[in-house]
């Protein structure tokens, strides 16, 4: 289930709640009673397994220079 990050703006207090998508625009009131609250624009990180190398999870293709260290450039 989502977690939606909401800020009190009475008390200035930051509280999540989790949530169905299909509720996600409803108001939340902060854990201290308060009804003036606003959702937060929250980031996702994604990341892959691995590091390094091109989309997909492909290694990073060997060699180098511009044109695949065929001429050792």
């Amino acid at each position: 289930m989502p977690r939606y990050e909401f800020r009190c703006r009475a008390c200035g207090d930051t509280f999540e709640v989790n949530r169905p998508m299909s509720q996600a625009a409803e108001p939340a009131s902060c854990p201290q009673g308060h009804a003036d609250t606003v959702k937060l624009l929250s980031t996702v990180a994604i990341t892959g397994r691995g590091g390094g190398g091109v989309a997909g999870g492909a290694p990073a293709p060997a060699g180098g220079g511009c044109c695949g260290g065929g001429c050792g450039c």
